[in-house]
């Protein structure tokens, strides 16, 4: 094997099969990186056996073939190579990689690729999105997948196909996150699938451009799901089991409603964060409807330590309802208000012994439910 390459998009390329190397492998192998020459483009591929991510970098070929290198090693010498042209060529006899840029010249030792385990060939894409809306729903449901394997199914991302409709879900026992969005067109079948959320993460990863589309592959005879984004694919096993009845978990009334804007209670939680810190991330809540037609509502979000001091944040509010105070873990608040575009957010309530909803004014299209905090903390 013999190619040439610029070292920048070398680099990228890099950067973004990275992901899927197995940090505690259980084979040497699979700490690598595989380099495979393809017509006039270099193919790199990383797996952990659950997920792979294979990307095509433009190259000049002077001679095919295949090496696997350490991808950490490898990935470091590119990174801190100077913006030229790099040179790769394979000494088949010895395994051997030698990489010449500028003055600089390298030999790095790497693995036969034809013990790199195989990865599925692409297909046909079943499904496209739109890069923005499918990055944005990614988004807004990633950070209420469970981090903890203690249930596996909670860890990934429930995702249905119906009709024109997709459904993407996440929840970890104290939080839940669906967002919709309407297809261009209809799928052919009806499915439903639980992707792991660390996937999900890495194909919003590669998304740079929203303008693009993201293609999608469906199980099938296989059992894994394949993401398409210009040069890259990203193949997943799913999650077997039955994810939880999340319809069932939200509320479907409520006592009390405020409607403020969405990056001043941002602000708000964030400084109450400081504090809240030492006493498991509760802060408190209190909800004021207005005294009079021509006054706002007022909400007060409090965060205290008894080693470090308190934080009580004041903002306006448009309150439905009644007086309530409630605590939740003001983390969880960031995390969704981080993910709202929109200018205003709702925060529904039956009170303090009952879940938050908290959805963007004026659309369906999302919804999170947070459980509660006790008022003894």
């Amino acid at each position: 094997m013999r190619v040439s390459i610029l070292q920048d998009q070398l680099a990228r390329g890099l950067s973004i099969v990275s992901k899927a190397v197995d940090s505690r492998p259980t084979l040497p192998v699979l700490a690598n990186v595989l380099l495979m020459t393809e017509d006039a483009r270099l193919k790199l591929v990383a797996t952990n056996l659950e997920m792979s991510i294979t990307t095509y970098i433009g190259a000049k070929v002077d001679r095919p073939g295949a090496i696997t290198l350490p991808a950490k090693t490898f990935a470091e010498l590119i990174n801190n190579l100077s913006p030229e042209r790099v040179d790769l060529t394979l000494d088949t006899a010895t395994q051997t990689v030698n990489v010449r840029c500028g003055t600089t010249n390298s030999n790095i030792k790497g693995i036969a690729a034809s013990e790199f385990p195989p990865i599925p060939e692409s297909q046909d894409p079943d499904v496209l999105l739109p890069a923005r809306t499918f990055k944005q729903m990614i988004t807004q449901t990633v950070f209420a997948a469970a981090k903890e394997e203690a249930r596996p199914i909670l860890t990934g991302i429930y995702t249905e196909f119906s009709g024109d409709v997709l459904t993407m879900a996440s929840a970890d026992g104290f939080r839940l996150a669906v967002r919709t969005a309407r297809l261009e067109e209809r799928v052919a079948k009806n499915k439903v699938m639980i992707i792991p959320a660390k996937t999900l993460a890495e194909v919003a990863r590669v998304i740079v451009d929203d303008e693009k589309e993201v293609g999608i592959t469906l199980p099938g005879a296989r059992e894994g799901v394949m993401f398409y984004y210009e040069s890259t694919v990203i193949t997943s096993q799913l999650l077997e089991g039955k994810f939880p009845d999340f319809g069932a978990i939200i509320p479907k009334s409520y006592s009390t409603a405020m409607t403020v804007y969405t990056d001043e209670l941002l602000k708000q939680c964030k400084r109450a964060e400081i504090f809240a810190r030492d006493s498991n991330f509760s802060a408190r809540i209190f909800i004021k409807p207005a005294a009079s037609p021509s006054e706002p509502g007022e909400v007060m979000i409090v965060g205290r330590s008894a080693e470090r001091g308190d934080n009580e944040g004041m903002i306006d509010a448009a309150v439905e309802g009644e007086s309530m105070e409630v605590a939740f873990n003001i983390r969880y608040l960031i995390d969704v208000l981080s993910v709202i575009d929109s200018e205003r957010v709702i925060l529904e309530s039956n009170g303090a012994a009952h879940p938050g909803v908290i959805r963007p004014e004026g659309r369906d299209d999302f919804i999170s439910v947070i459980m509660p905090m006790s008022l003894n903390r």
